[in-house]
């Protein structure tokens, strides 16, 4: 992946060293366990990730900045009701709060979405900013409803991505693994 810099407001750390994403490895969970409360101190994401880390169906991956993971993203396999197509829900994804804003999420999305491709996955669905995952092509969707109920003023937080050769989109609702319930 190329360099990526951070604007250096807010204190935050210039990233000039090379991102390199990889699949999570054991001995990554100790971070990964310390990144999210540090990420997200008002949300307890914690429980989700360690069973998520343990899913079979879950694509863990980590940024690393030099020598240090900076960033954590999972892919979730997943299913639409009635449909046969390969999808997954994208999340949590978090990056280290000092590095925020240097690319490393991006990456890692850019990352995951590719790997994904390859394996044959033809929808991808995330629950978050429209401004931030509309830059990899996420959109609002209408055609496959999300695992739990959404406020109404989430609607739009709802969004999917189609990759690679994906014919017509799903018809259903996204039906995911028992961490996620």
């Amino acid at each position: 992946f190329p360099t990526r810099r951070s604007s250096d407001l807010s204190g935050r750390v210039s990233v000039k060293e090379r991102i390199e994403i990889r699949v999570s490895l054991p001995g990554d969970r100790p971070w990964i366990e310390s990144l999210y409360p540090a990420a997200f101190p008002h949300e307890d994401l914690l429980p989700l990730v360690q069973a998520l880390l343990e899913e079979a169906s879950a694509l863990s991956l980590v940024a690393v900045v030099g020598a240090s993971p900076a960033g954590h993203a999972i892919f979730t396999r997943c299913t639409v009701t009635g449909c046969a197509d390969e999808v997954a829900l994208l999340g949590p994804l978090a990056v280290m709060p000092n590095l925020q804003g240097s690319g490393i999420g991006s990456a890692l999305v850019s990352a995951g979405l590719e790997r994904l491709v390859r394996e044959h996955v033809t929808h991808v669905y995330v629950l978050g900013d429209p401004a931030y995952y509309g830059q990899f092509g996420f959109a609002q969707e209408a055609d496959v409803d999300p695992p739990f109920p959404l406020p109404p003023e989430w609607r739009s937080a709802w969004q999917s991505i189609s990759l690679g050769a994906a014919q017509s989109p799903c018809r259903g609702t996204l039906s995911v693994p028992a961490p996620w319930l």
